[in-house]
C-alpha cells in the first residue's frame, strides 16, 4: 500500500466511525463481513510472507537470532570477551616483566664490571664494542 491508500483507508474508517450509530443493520453487517474476509485474507498473505523473509534474513537457525539471551547465553557472550581481556593483560605484564629483568640484567654488568661509568658515555667506547663484536 502506498501513502494514498492508506491516507483512503484511515478517512473510510474515521467516516465509519463517526457514523456507525446511524447506519442501517443490513450494512454493519456486511461491513463486519467484509472485514472478517479482509482479516483473513490479511493473515495469510502476512504469515506466508512472514516464514519467506525469516528464512531469507535468519536461514535455517532463526529461531536462535529471535531468541531472547538467558543467564547462560550471556555467559556464553561474556566468557570469551572476558577471557580475551586477561589474556591480553597477562601477555602484557609477562612482556613487562621480561623488559625490566633484560635492563636489570645490563645493569648488573655494567655495575660489576671494572671501567667507569663515564667509558660507556664515550663515542670511542661505542666503536671499539662494535669492532670487537665482528
Amino acid at each position: 500500500m502506498n501513502a494514498k491508500d492508506l491516507y483512503f483507508a484511515y478517512q473510510v474508517k474515521h467516516a465509519l466511525d463517526e457514523r456507525i450509530e446511524s447506519l442501517p443493520a443490513a450494512t454493519t453487517e456486511r461491513l463486519a463481513c467484509s472485514r472478517k474476509i479482509a482479516l483473513s485474507r490479511r493473515k495469510k498473505q502476512n504469515t506466508l510472507r512472514f516464514h519467506a523473509m525469516q528464512n531469507i534474513v535468519a536461514g535455517p537457525i532463526g529461531h536462535l537470532v529471535n531468541a531472547p539471551l538467558t543467564l547462560l547465553g550471556r555467559l556464553g557472550v561474556a566468557a570469551p570477551l572476558l577471557a580475551g581481556v586477561l589474556i591480553f593483560v597477562g601477555l602484557y605484564e609477562y612482556e613487562h616483566e621480561q623488559r625490566i629483568a633484560e635492563i636489570a640484567e645490563i645493569d648488573v654488568a655494567v655495575l660489576s664490571d671494572e671501567l667507569p661509568l663515564s667509558a660507556y658515555a664515550d663515542q670511542g667506547f661505542n666503536a671499539f664494542l662494535a669492532k670487537r663484536d665482528d
